[in-house]
């Protein structure tokens, strides 16, 4: 039995109701989106803790370090 190729196009040059400038526009701004999310999510994860310390030694009564970290 001998295979079949196939040459159905996928992705971007299937057919459809829409330009493929309006197309690319849309692809374009859903990856600057997804791009800036998984930044933003980044920036999130490791600036936290600094922020919370940060807010903590700018506040009344000033505590040192030693106190902000300990669990007590």
């Amino acid at each position: 039995m001998a295979s079949r190729i196939s040459l159905k196009a996928k992705g971007k040059n299937s057919k459809g109701s829409k330009s493929s400038e309006e197309r690319s526009t849309a692809q374009c701004v859903k990856e600057w989106s997804t791009w800036a999310m998984k930044k933003a999510k980044v920036i999130t994860h490791y600036g936290f803790i600094p922020l919370v310390i940060i807010i903590g030694m700018n506040s009344e009564p000033k505590p040192h370090l030693s106190q902000l970290l300990s669990p007590v």
